[in-house]
């Protein structure tokens, strides 16, 4: 069977729609998890998100906790406003607990895991 090989945008966006409700990661734990090199990549592929598309770019945020994407979203609260519908507390533009809320592509996916079986 002739398997297409998906692009790294379809494997970051695979990996994103893991993240549990009301939990969060970051783009260097994808971009690690990925073997992609550095965070940017996972970053620059979820800029190009669109609303409605089943990817919670919104649950992605920087290593500090931070919602460094927040202006690619359509407005710039949108990102908050979907983190707190999830119960995910947020202050001055940082997830609050984020080391208790943070979620491990590598711990919880695994080795073994297949983006596309």
């Amino acid at each position: 069977m002739n398997k297409e090989i998906p692009s790294y945008f379809d494997l970051v966006y695979a990996v994103v729609r893991q993240v549990p409700r009301g939990r969060v990661t970051n783009y260097g734990a994808i971009a690690d998890f990925l073997a992609l090199g550095a965070s940017r990549m996972a970053g620059w592929a979820l800029n190009n998100c669109k609303p409605g598309d089943g990817v919670p770019a919104h649950r992605v945020v920087n290593r500090k906790g931070e919602l460094s994407g927040r202006h690619h979203f359509p407005t710039p609260t949108m990102m908050q406003e979907l983190l707190e519908n999830e119960g995910v507390k947020v202050e001055n533009d940082r997830v609050v607990e984020y080391e208790k809320l943070f979620w491990s592509p590598a711990k919880e996916l695994g080795e073994g895991w297949e983006a596309f079986d």
